[in-house]
């Protein structure tokens, strides 16, 4: 365990990391707790934050139900790869620590084989370099890493680094982004600079990953479905499943199943219930409670026995394909125990045993044993078989019941809802429209789904693990750099630049373009010369009716620069930037690539760099 000051600073810094102006916070009452464990006590603003375990480094509440995240402390300066360290300590030594380096994070080629990326991990990126400060113990730990016989004047460097030096400007979190184009540009001091390349790229890669794979489910469902991230269990350890929760949200999905999200980031929670839970009710003996007041208070009756009547009321006037025996009685005990809990929002697994034979002809049971209690279900869940038959199926049933009175008539639009291992490739193939025997195209009703749980290709991006953002220099000391390869797609664009959206007259953007920082923004309007940045042949003239500046400044001074938007207006610019992006550059299938261009100016000095840096060789 640290000192108590490095307690301090740490609780300080996640406190000022989730919202609270730790500055105010000038009284830290130590006291020990009943059990003799250390605790400490830090005022903030009005009041205290809950107690704080020194020792078994607890969450952190204020009065007004803020959580902080435990997550957070694992977002510090010893997130990052050794190397950063040794060029950090060779920088020091060689006197150039201090020379002004700019900075570019960016990636190559959009994910999922698609053209477009929603850009995610900035606000993490702030609160890292907001409450970035090496700790005692830390620094420890880095002289037990370096040579014994590394300068001591190093740790003493490290000791009071910090941001205040540093500007960062990006794109807004949740823009739509695309190849080459920086997401965020990082300069100041070279060795603070260059420390920052790993954690920033550990919050931008994945967030963004998840954040375009949820847009990319919500593009093929489509904005009328219900999408919600089940995930949890199958995402890669607790840090993993919460950062997949919270932009999954981001990147459009309606809910999530975590919980511990919800309480973190204020999104919606949903759930339903398991094949478990079904599977441990065998009869009406089973249940501890069988009664449920009706809506109203007016009166109690036995839910179970009224589900048995209305069962074989449906079973008498519908042809359910089975007999009355065979529907599972332990199923209808479950129904019937999980409505008695929930009743405004009863929900059930109908595909523990069969869908159509046991499972929808029970959900229906309860489902009118509540109505008469004034009650309404919110829907059921399939988990197996072929989701398009047995979602149109249910349907079905749900619109024989609904004819059997006129006030049963909301059944037939009660929610399906579909699992059982969806990916992008189900939901288009649910979705796809047929031809009719005379050759005319017309759209078939292929599932009555109205909502998706999506799980393992969600949150694991099956279909691509990794992002690809890169850090690179692109100046020092004012002078560009420039990074080579074998291969022109890993040539960097150098120099400080400035980056614009150019937009037609449709409303839809046409290209990204990049220019040197000293040129003067491009007018709307007038013809911009825009070429491609390797092959001189791409060229085009552009007209565009609107010209937008992509980068803001969001950290100067030693502070964030403005105001942050929360985690629904994040999503919300998610929503509205796609739909600046044409129909053809967002579909899963053969997209329409997206140009991003460099100015004619910017284009000659990269070319001309190039040369510059490139070796002659010798031929004999």
């Amino acid at each position: 365990m640290g000192t108590d000051q490095e307690v301090e600073r740490t609780i300080a810094r996640i406190l000022d990391g989730n919202g609270y102006n730790i500055k105010s916070a000038t009284t830290w009452i130590p006291y020990s707790s009943s059990d003799g464990v250390p605790l400490i006590l830090p005022y903030v603003g009005d009041g205290p934050a809950r107690v704080v375990n020194h020792e078994r480094n607890s969450s952190l509440t204020s009065s007004s139900g803020l959580h902080v995240n435990g997550q957070d402390s694992l977002v510090q300066p010893l997130l990052t790869d050794y190397y950063q360290i040794t060029m950090c300590y060779a920088y020091w030594l060689a006197g150039s620590h201090e020379e002004n380096a700019v900075f570019d994070l960016f990636f190559r080629k959009n994910p999922f084989n698609g053209e477009f990326t929603v850009f995610a991990g900035l606000e993490d990126c702030l609160r890292f370099v907001e409450n970035f400060k090496f700790s005692t113990s830390d620094i420890e730990f880095i002289k037990s890493l370096l040579p014994a016989n590394s300068n001591p004047g190093f740790f003493e460097y490290l000791a009071q680094l910090d941001c205040r030096r540093m500007k960062i400007e990006a794109v807004p979190e949740g823009s739509v982004v695309f190849p080459k184009v920086p997401l965020m540009t990082v300069e100041g001091p070279l060795a603070i600079c260059q420390l920052m390349e790993t954690t920033f790229l550990n919050l931008v890669n994945y967030a963004s990953l998840i954040a375009t794979n949820a847009a990319r489910f919500r593009q093929v469902a489509g904005e009328k479905m219900q999408m919600l991230e089940f995930g949890l269990r199958r995402a890669q350890g607790p840090n993993g499943g919460l950062t997949a929760s919270k932009y999954c949200y981001i990147g459009g999905f309606d809910g999530t199943s975590n919980v511990l999200a919800g309480k973190l980031f204020g999104i919606p929670v949903k759930g339903t219930q398991a094949h478990s839970f079904v599977c441990s009710f065998s009869s009406a003996n089973d249940l501890r409670i069988r009664s449920l007041k009706s809506r109203d208070g007016s009166l109690e009756c036995d839910l179970y026995s009224l589900s048995e009547e209305k069962r074989r009321w449906i079973m008498g006037k519908i042809d359910w394909g089975v007999v009355e025996s065979e529907v599972s009685e332990g199923e209808l005990a479950a129904f019937v125990a999980y409505a008695i809990a929930f009743p405004s929002s009863n929900m059930s697994l109908i595909d523990t045993y069969d869908v159509l034979r046991s499972g929808v002809i029970n959900f229906v049971a309860v489902t009118l044993a509540l109505f008469d209690l004034g009650y309404k279900s919110i829907g059921c869940r399939i988990d197996s078989g072929d989701l398009s038959y047995l979602s149109k199926e249910v349907r079905t049933r749900f619109g024989k019941v609904a004819e059997l009175h006129p006030s049963l008539d909301w059944i037939q639009t009660l929610i399906i809802v579909a699992s059982n291992d969806i990916n992008e490739e189900t939901i288009m193939s649910l979705n796809e429209q047929s031809v009719s025997d005379r050759g005319s195209v017309c759209r078939v009703v292929e599932h009555e789904i109205d909502a998706f749980g999506v799980g393992t290709h969600l949150v694991t991006c099956q279909k691509q693990p990794a992002l690809g953002c890169v850090y690179k220099l692109v100046a020092l000391s004012g002078h560009p750099k420039i990074k080579l390869s074998q291969e022109v797609s890993k040539i960097t664009i150098p120099g400080r630049k400035k980056c614009f959206r150019l937009y037609g007259k449709t409303g839809y953007c046409i290209l990204d373009l990049m220019t040197l920082s000293e040129e003067d923004e491009p007018g709307k309007n007038t013809q911009i010369l825009c070429r491609h940045p390797f092959e001189e042949s791409k060229r085009a003239l552009v007209v565009a009716s609107k010209v937008e500046t992509l980068h803001q400044v969001f950290w100067a001074d030693g502070a964030i620069a403005q105001e942050l938007p929360s985690i629904n207006a994040i999503r919300d610019r998610v929503i509205q930037s796609l739909r600046t992006v044409r129909k053809d550059h967002r579909r899963s299938l053969n997209p329409t690539p997206y140009k991003v261009s460099v100015s004619e100016k910017l284009y000659t000095f990269l070319h001309t760099l190039w040369l510059q840096n490139a070796p002659i060789g010798q031929l004999e």
